[in-house]
């Protein structure tokens, strides 16, 4: 499965502009004539887990306990899907009818988290610690009504935690979305680290 659908599908559908125009500020059109010298770039690389905690098998809508669901102010009953996106993961979605949220669990256990810091995937990310397990959170351009963090849970395989505005207004702002997701995702490691 190629990578760009992967992210794609998982995160949205956005619309995306050019990466380059001649009309941007601070950017000049190369003349046609010129070759632009070759660049590399090295793929940044998270820092070592201190163990791996297992997901295959597990039930995505159990994970978080309805003690840390009450927490999250995440208070309709979890209700679990097949994520086409990620080669068929166990997902779960469960949303917060006070918060007007929605958080994702999915559980990915054929590729490894590095699929979010590929060129490929055209996404921004910041990297961050989950209850001490390496982690990703992860914004999409033109998508600014949520958020995803990628935890590091083991060689190729990795917990991918969106969370989205569920249609309040005045729109949740991005930020509060990534610290939401952040949120969901340290409880979701702890709640894994808790069993064994």
């Amino acid at each position: 499965m190629a990578l760009v659908a992967v992210v794609g599908v998982a995160l949205a559908t956005s619309t995306r502009g050019p990466i380059f125009t001649a009309n941007e500020p601070g950017t000049a059109t190369p003349a046609p004539h010129v070759i632009a010298p070759l660049t590399t770039s090295t793929t940044p690389t998270l820092p070592p887990r201190p163990s791996s905690l297992r997901l295959d098998g597990l039930d995505p809508c159990t994970i978080l306990t309805q003690s840390q669901r009450a927490d999250l102010s995440l208070d309709s009953t979890p209700t679990p899907y097949t994520d086409v996106a990620f080669d068929k993961a166990r997902a779960c979605t469960i949303r917060g009818s006070a918060s007007g949220t929605v958080a994702r669990l999915a559980l990915v256990v054929d590729m490894g988290v590095d699929v979010w810091l590929s060129d490929e995937a055209q996404v921004r990310t910041t990297q961050v610690s989950v209850a001490g397990w390496p982690g990703l959170v992860v914004r999409t351009p033109g998508l600014d009504d949520a958020c995803n963090v990628e935890v590091d849970t083991g060689q190729d395989q990795f917990l991918d935690i969106g969370f989205r505005d569920g249609g309040n207004t005045p729109p949740i702002p991005q930020n509060t979305l990534c610290l939401g997701a952040q949120r969901v995702a340290e409880a979701a490691v702890t709640s894994l680290k808790a069993r064994g």
